[in-house]
């Protein structure tokens, strides 16, 4: 159960995480993708007794930048995302190594 709760949270932080790339024009469409992914998620594996919105409010007000960027890259690898987005995270990740909280 642990497991699909760390799943369901590493998504939800790579939402986010694309959520922070205000520099990719296409960042709308890779969002619905992700929310779609973590719906078809949710379907397959439901979770007794566990709050998605809840939680997923929890994820956004409580992962740094960082974490949040870091799991879009995971989000992405999963997905097959766009590459252009995913090296346009890398280089914001390694831009920014200490600035982002």
């Amino acid at each position: 159960m642990e497991e699909l709760e760390d799943q369901f949270k590493y998504l939800v932080g790579g939402y986010y995480g694309v959520y922070l790339m205000d520099e990719y024009s296409l960042k709308e469409y890779v969002l619905k993708d992700i929310e779609n992914y973590i719906r078809e998620f949710i379907k397959a594996n439901p979770i007794t007794d566990f709050n998605y919105l809840e939680e997923a409010n929890i994820i956004n007000e409580t992962l740094s930048n960082k974490e949040k960027l870091q799991d879009a890259l995971l989000v992405l690898n999963r997905m097959n995302g766009p590459m252009d987005l995913v090296f346009l995270i890398k280089n914001k990740l390694k831009k920014n190594k200490g600035d982002l909280k």
